[in-house]
């Protein structure tokens, strides 16, 4: 697969990609079922969007000391604990009864989800080859889109043929089974697993990792250049939120769509970021093996594609045709999703020691979007009952997010510090 043999690299690339997967579908769940849970609850839309927002809270911050934590004790066990929570969370949604029930599960599961991805990204920096990072990161990101376009239908089918609890619940189960594979499979550094072959470990980088007692983590140095990255980040969240959050309850109550056909149409323009995140990665790998830079590899692709988002946004907020706006809905995803690959190999070039705590840092830039951008859709909604105006910021932020680019430099990594350096000698 795309240069990968069978062993266990391959194997952990899996494993990490049906984490990205069943980590939307327990984060997204909720964009599917809020008709009947807003119907039981008496729910507002600005109150739907508050409760969506209760995720990004703490998201927010256990991204980057999750990424910390990740970097000094390892993602394997940082992922048991993630995953553990995503477990408790995901089938206490099954037993809310109350409006405030619902912030509080949301919240919790925002410290459980916060430290994921950076903890992956720990993950991929160790077992992954520098030219196959782009790749990496986008079919693991392209499986979490996966689970966007999966969730829709197969919650719809839950709670038609058994009910909207029940369906968390169930979800919850699933979500366990995949934390003991990985405690059981994965180590930290890949050396140090049974299945490991030399031919895999020539190809792998050395493994980094911060020792309990060692280095701090070069604060400073790592903000500064990871700074423009979640300037960006923050830009492609806005509307990736927008997307995940209520696209579901856009169909259903913007165009009076009925349940099945909400499903279906959410997942179609889910299914349109599959293949973005996917292609994404590709094209910014081959860009750097035949060139050879990073900077045209990364910062270049991850430009195109939010201009790319742009431009097949607009039809969305002047045109009335449904037809047009789901095909430019599924476009704008696609192009919006060409920038995960790039973006998250940023983290990887600029940091590679740092690789959770840099990954962190970018993506609190997307989760600050996720804790603004859903409450504000919800109060537009409210506001005005235009359902298609909240995209207008979108595309606003879209072109500020590309401009932005021009400052992501990957082919500068940070500086170690002098002892680190000595220490590694």
């Amino acid at each position: 697969m795309f240069g990968y043999r069978r062993g266990a690299p391959l194997n952990v690339l899996i494993l990490l990609s049906t984490m990205s997967f069943l980590l939307y579908v327990d984060r997204v769940n909720l964009s599917t079922a809020a008709g009947p849970i807003m119907k039981e609850l008496g729910m507002t839309n600005t109150q739907l969007g508050v409760a969506f927002s209760a995720f990004g809270y703490s998201y927010v911050v256990s991204q980057v000391f999750g990424g910390w934590i990740a970097d000094r004790i390892g993602s394997r066990i940082t992922l048991l604990v993630c995953g553990g929570i995503w477990v408790v969370t995901t089938l206490g949604m099954g037993l809310i009864e109350s409006f405030s029930a619902l912030l509080a599960i949301r919240f919790v599961l925002g410290i459980g989800e916060g430290a994921t991805l950076p903890a992956a990204a720990r993950a991929l920096t160790n077992w992954t080859p520098v030219e196959k990072r782009g790749f990496a990161q986008g079919v693991t990101h392209s499986c979490s889109r996966l689970g966007n376009a999966i969730t829709p239908p197969f919650v719809t089918f839950l709670m038609l043929t058994l009910s909207w609890r029940a369906s968390f619940v169930i979800l919850g189960v699933l979500t366990a089974v995949w934390v003991v594979v990985w405690w059981v499979y994965f180590r930290d550094d890949p050396r140090a697993h049974k299945g490991i072959r030399p031919e895999d470990i020539a190809e792998l980088p050395a493994f980094r990792q911060i020792s309990a007692k060692g280095d701090a983590v070069p604060w400073g140095a790592v903000i500064k250049r990871m700074a423009p990255t979640m300037i960006v980040y923050f830009c492609y969240g806005w509307t990736a939120w927008l997307f995940f959050t209520w696209l579901p309850v856009f169909f259903l109550h913007g165009y009076g769509l009925d349940l099945k056909s909400t499903a279906l149409f959410s997942s179609g323009v889910f299914f349109a970021g599959v293949v973005g995140d996917t292609a994404g990665g590709i094209i910014s790998d081959r860009i750097l093996r035949r060139t050879g830079n990073t900077e045209a590899a990364r910062r270049n692709v991850i430009m195109a594609s939010l201009l790319g988002a742009f431009v097949f946004l607009l039809p969305v907020l002047f045109s009335t045709n449904f037809t047009l706006m789901l095909i430019s809905l599924s476009a704008a995803f696609f192009m919006l999703e060409l920038t995960i690959g790039p973006i998250w190999s940023v983290p990887m070039d600029v940091a590679p020691r740092y690789a959770g705590t840099a990954s962190g840092l970018m993506n609190a830039g997307s989760a600050i979007a996720g804790i603004i951008s859903p409450i504000v859709f919800g109060i537009i909604i409210d506001s005005t009952g235009n359902w298609t105006l909240p995209f207008a910021g979108s595309a606003c932020l879209l072109l500020a997010g590309a401009a932005a680019t021009m400052w992501i430099k990957p082919q500068r990594p940070v500086v170690e510090p002098a002892a680190v350096t000595a220490a590694l000698a």
